[in-house]
């Protein structure tokens, strides 16, 4: 396979799991945004959306201040920033379109669909009570675009390299959320505990669709710090955890191995990940400190990602 043709299937489905991920993202701001006004000292979640989405440069530079509408505004509908979603779902679909070949119709049918879908929208017309449903519709469309992969797509190199990009995304977007969460939200070391640390762990694990599981795994355990990290990191049970997307990786990374009849060091590099994951202890990660835990994993993860580009010959 041409690198130019895996890049564009690794970029096509990273870009629909980022569009999924930055509405999630959005979804934690507006939810605790909603927060009772009477709380003091945590109105930073516009702001710690934007850091999350490694935007908060870009915005300043167009922005003097951080309101709510304006951020919605520049995430979802700013062609000027490259990660908004529009943006997004327009790269994803550029890139599917230059492998229109390699798709089945319906994967190429629910990324085109969502881009006709998307440029109908309009700015004004999305009012902050109709931001909810618009982001469940970008999360619907990911769904789907995931979905038609996993249920028409052969299981050769245009599906692994496909699953790459899909898994890389995600972990990198879990570990944001929980490093936003821990390290952002609440600076203050009295609010641990507290009835504010509470709900916004509750967000926390609703905007990744975790909620029901979350308490169906842990049964009458409550939300505990710990134990919230412990679900998107350590178990493997979690489709969106750490854990979970490093085992998807390898898998992807074998099947190319299988196909090739040949090991990288990206195949090791994946692995060790994966075991570390697997061995880890949440006792250690909070002793050594979360957010430091996160900003490592998340610079490895994106390591892997620019060394799978130049093993595979991604242009």
């Amino acid at each position: 396979m041409l690198g130019r043709t895996a890049a564009s299937l690794f970029w096509m489905s990273r870009y629909m799991e980022r569009a999924e991920n930055m509405a999630r993202l959005l979804e934690v701001g507006h939810r605790i945004s909603l927060m009772p006004g009477a709380i003091e000292g945590h109105r930073d979640e516009w702001r710690s959306t934007l850091l999350s989405a490694a935007s908060e440069q870009a915005y300043s530079s167009k922005f003097d201040t951080i309101t709510g509408p304006q951020v919605a505004d520049f995430l979802i509908f700013d062609e000027s920033n490259p990660s908004s979603i529009r943006s997004i779902i327009r790269t994803a679909r550029n890139n599917g379109r230059a492998v229109r070949t390699a798709l089945t119709r319906d994967v190429w049918e629910s990324i085109n669909t969502t881009w006709n879908e998307l440029v109908a929208v309009k700015a004004n017309e999305l009012t902050p009570d109709r931001l909810p449903v618009f982001l469940d519709w970008v999360k619907q469309r990911s769904m789907s675009f995931r979905g038609a992969v996993l249920g028409t797509m052969l299981r050769n190199e245009n599906y692994y390299f496909s699953q790459l990009g899909n898994f890389i995304e995600r972990a990198d977007n879990t570990a944001r959320i929980l490093d936003v969460k821990y390290f952002i939200l609440l600076p203050k070391p009295s609010d641990v505990g507290s009835d504010i640390d509470t709900h916004q762990w509750g967000q926390i694990l609703r905007s990744v669709s975790a909620h029901r599981a979350y308490r169906w795994f842990y049964r009458n355990s409550g939300y505990k710090p710990w134990l919230v990290a412990e679900f998107l990191i350590l178990r493997e049970e979690m489709p969106r955890s750490l854990l979970f997307s490093s085992a998807w990786i390898c898998t992807a990374l074998a099947g190319l191995s299988a196909l090739h009849n040949k090991r990288y060091s990206v195949h090791d590099q994946a692995e060790e990940t994966r075991d570390r994951l697997r061995s880890g202890r949440m006792e250690d990660i909070f002793q050594s400190g979360l957010h430091e835990y996160l900003q490592h994993f998340i610079r490895s993860n994106n390591q892997l990602s620019r060394d799978i580009g130049a093993t595979y010959n991604f242009p």
